[in-house]
């Protein structure tokens, strides 16, 4: 029998029940006689009868998907935040439809659209920026939606993340305290409210507070590629900058590797923290000190967040900021 078209009704007549106990086996009820179950189990097996997702969720208007958009699916930071809403996903019995919105602002509207006509329960968005166009599309959804690693500085949805602008005012701290009066900030697009309102305030504040004049000279936005990094190595040094704090982990890998290539020696003559804590800190020499986020759990925790929405369970905290730190490896003094 041409596996496309095994039903629910080529299931019965062959283990001679009636549909209505295929559906209890199928969905787990309990209310089938253990000879009858197995009876209906090993018709299944041998048919290779898989029930219809589609078609379920249609009659419960449920269909038991999760939507999750992702500006790139190979920087190692979101797909560690998506490990995290996997597991726990799998856990609710949730499947996942993962999709890569390339951090453009158009197609990531488009793939919202796509989910949404997808019927999907719920969405989390990890997108660098929440546009007014995302927004309109958000509010005239009735899907739940939840922000994971990705800041609205409107708060409408609930999300998940770490306090950015903390995070960054006590690596710079850290840096100025070593003696580093020129400390470069080399941060994504600054129109995202992550980098512009967030990480640049904590920048700011560190200096204010250790007395040094702000210089637009040591801003140095990009697109957070790693071949980018590599070719900063230039402008840094000719503004005189000694330290640089990268937001993105490629990024400053990219940027420790233009100065080693340069012959300037990291953490000697120059040092370098970056933000995001992926296994890529690891893998580089030197090793990246960075501020630590507990990425899986930013997953975890924006999907748990999602199922009690899709349940319309109560949610004491829309706004959650999980507890991040600084780990020096061998990129600073």
């Amino acid at each position: 029998m041409d596996k496309q078209t095994v039903t629910i009704y080529d299931v019965a007549r062959e283990a001679e029940v009636s549909m209505a106990t295929v559906s209890r086996v199928v969905n787990g009820n309990t209310n089938v006689k253990p000879a009858t179950r197995k009876k209906v189990l090993d018709v299944i097996d041998k048919l290779d009868y898989r029930p219809n997702a589609v078609a379920r969720g249609l009659a419960s208007k449920k269909t038991t998907t999760v939507g999750v958009i992702v500006p790139d699916v190979t920087n190692m930071y979101f797909s560690s935040l998506a490990r995290g809403i996997d597991d726990i996903a799998a856990m609710y019995k949730y499947n996942i439809i993962l999709t890569n919105s390339d951090s453009d602002d158009e197609k990531e509207v488009q793939v919202l659209n796509t989910l949404l006509s997808k019927q999907v329960d719920g969405i989390i968005f990890m997108g660098n920026e929440i546009t007014d166009q995302l927004r309109e599309e958000f509010k005239r959804t009735k899907t739940p939606i939840v922000l994971a690693g990705s800041v609205d500085d409107q708060n409408i949805n609930p999300s998940v993340n770490i306090n950015y602008a903390a995070a960054v005012q006590e690596e710079v701290k850290n840096l100025i305290d070593r003696g580093n009066k020129r400390v470069a900030f080399v941060c994504g697009p600054l129109k995202y409210a992550i980098n512009g309102k967030y990480r640049l305030k904590g920048y700011k504040q560190a200096l204010k507070d250790a007395g040094i004049p702000f210089d637009e000279k040591l801003i140095f936005e990009t697109d957070s590629k790693y071949k980018t990094g590599t070719l900063l190595q230039p402008a840094l040094s000719s503004a005189g900058a000694t330290a640089a704090v990268a937001t993105d982990d490629e990024l400053a890998a990219g940027i420790m590797n233009g100065m080693t290539d340069a012959g300037v020696l990291v953490p000697k003559n120059f040092e370098v923290i970056t933000s995001n804590d992926t296994k890529l800190t690891e893998m580089v020499r030197p090793k990246m000190s960075s501020i630590t986020q507990p990425l899986y759990d930013i997953g975890a925790v924006a999907m748990r967040l999602l199922t009690k929405l899709m349940n319309d369970e109560p949610v004491n905290e829309k706004e959650v900021l999980l507890p991040y730190g600084l780990m020096k490896r061998e990129s600073t003094k």
